[in-house]
Parts: C-alpha cells; structure tokens; sequence
C-alpha cells in the first residue's frame, strides 16, 4: 500500500509504502495502546470511583462498573432468597417432625425423657488432622446439600405420618371392635352354636350367646359406632343394631326397654337398652350376636370376659 502526501508548500510529493510486516506492527502498538488504555480507565474507575464529580466522566467510567457489581450484588440476592425460603420451609418441616415424634412417642408408651424433640442430640469426636481449609463449600454445593436435606425431611416427614397414622387406628379399632361385654355378667346362658331349641326341641343354630340377667339390667354398647335399627322385631322383641364400620354389626335383643334410637351415634360402654324378655324368649335375658357381612360370628372371639 502506498500512501502520498501532497503539500502546497512543497515542490515535491511524498511517498510512504506500508509493506505486510509494517502493517502488522502498526496494528500491534495500535492493539496494546487501547489495552494499556482499557486497563487504565479499569484501574480508574474501580480505585478513585468515589473521587470522581465530573458527571461526563463518571457517567462513562464508573456507571458500568456499578450496574455489573448490581447486577452480581443482585444474583446473590436472589439465591440468598432462595435458599431462605427453602431453610424455612425445612422449619416448618421439624417442627412438624418434633410434633409427630411426640405424638407417636406418647401413642407408643415411650417414656418423653428418653426422647427430646425439641433439643439437639448430642454429638463429638476427636478433631481430624487433616487440613480442609482448601475444601470450602461452594454455593452451588451448598444448595445441593439444602435441597437433599430437603428431600430427605419430605421422606421422613411421610413415613412418620403414615406410622402416626397406623397407631392411632389401632388405638381407634380398639373402640369400634365389639370387645366389651354388654352386661355386667361372666358366664353365657346359651352359647354360640347348634343347640337343641327351647322351644320345638330340635337341634337348631344358635347365632348369638345369651346372658341370663335380671330385667331392667343395663346393656352397654360392646363397641362404638352407628344405630342402624332401633325397633321391635316379630321373634328378637325389642331389638338394637350398632354398625361399627368394615360390615361389621352387633345385634342387642329381647330388651325391655331401648334408650336410643335409630342413626345415633353411640359410644363403647354407652347404655343402649334394658335387659328384657321380649319376643321369642322364654324368659328375661340379653341375645348378642356380632355379624360380619351378614354371616354370624362367634361373640366369645371377639368379647374380653370380666377377671
């Protein structure tokens, strides 16, 4: 490339020829003066920021400085936030825990001192030799860590449920199973099973178990649950049903005299009725009978005799 100068004070032009290696070196000097340049205004910018009044200058060299360590102060900001948000959420989680630890220890029978909820478990050792001052936590790994934790409480949090869930039934079954005996008495009249009947004198099944009793005796509700009949029947008299749940039914009859009445809610050991000798009886006596689906069960398997 040749470049001429022309002068009007001079009688001659002057020629200057840029070759390929002039070129290049041009070039380069060009390309470290705006580096030396950049780094300059850099060093400016960041060291007297504050010194600066010109409004001009300080619009050009510090502005951009500021908006990018606002926008890194920013980003922080945002997964400080984040990770708050998931730490309280993890509260919220323990204290849930702390309340069904409680709950299930108390269901269980374990003793509260033997169990502190709500203090940190101890924990110790001898200090490691090794040197992890290198091995700083990250913030990337530090919310790896919270969210697995997180995880993990979610997992626990479930499983403690579901047991808190499976003791409180058994606790519930104990009351809606037709365990108690509906009258204060030890010994059955007539038992479950074929017997001869009192009244044609064949062999017959009998569905239920008779307790001889004084008339007027109180008959208690073996289990809770619902009144679905509460009525007089043409061969059991006086006659209570209680639906405990799952088709399971006990059946109160011969009574004198019901107390409640149909779709009342009943508890165990509740009185439901007087004993009686009404219908096809032959004299004053509750007939007790535990149906499952409709099919007779055996009441000695399920009632718990007076010791």
């Amino acid at each position: 490339m040749n470049i001429i100068f022309i002068s009007s004070n001079a009688e001659r032009a002057r020629k200057l020829t840029l070759t390929r290696p002039l070129i290049i070196l041009l070039l380069g000097i060009f390309s470290i003066i705006v580096v030396i340049v950049a780094l300059g205004l850099n060093f400016v910018s960041l060291r007297y920021a504050d010194k600066i009044d010109a409004p001009l200058l300080r619009a050009v060299l510090v502005n951009p400085q500021e908006e990018k360590h606002q926008k890194i102060q920013a980003h922080l900001q945002d997964n400080l936030n984040i990770m708050a948000s998931k730490l309280g959420h993890m509260q919220a989680q323990l204290i849930r825990l702390d309340a069904l630890g409680e709950r299930l220890a108390e269901t269980s029978g374990i003793k509260s001192r033997d169990f502190l909820f709500k203090e940190a478990p101890g924990q110790g050792g001898p200090k490691s030799g090794l040197d992890f001052s290198a091995d700083q936590l990250t913030v990337g790994e530090f919310d790896d860590m919270i969210q697995e934790l997180s995880s993990m409480l979610d997992e626990r949090a479930d499983k403690l449920g579901a047991l808190d869930s499976l003791l409180r039934y058994g606790r519930i079954t104990k009351f809606v199973l037709p365990s108690e005996m509906p009258v204060e008495t030890g010994w059955y009249s007539s038992g479950f099973g074929y017997r001869i009947d009192p009244f044609t004198g064949k062999k017959a099944f009998h569905e239920g178990v008779d307790f001889a009793a004084k008339t007027g005796t109180p008959i208690k509700a073996s289990a809770s649950g619902v009144v679905i009949y509460s009525d007089r029947h043409p061969e059991y008299g006086n006659m209570v049903e209680i639906d405990h749940g799952d088709d399971l039914v006990s059946r109160y009859a011969h009574a004198s005299k019901r107390i409640v009445k149909l779709g009342e809610v009943v508890l165990q050991g509740q009185k439901i009725a007087e004993v009686g000798s009404t219908g096809r009886s032959t004299g004053p006596h509750l007939h007790f009978e535990i149906r499952h689906k409709d099919k007779p069960q055996n009441p000695a398997k399920f009632l718990k005799k007076p010791s």
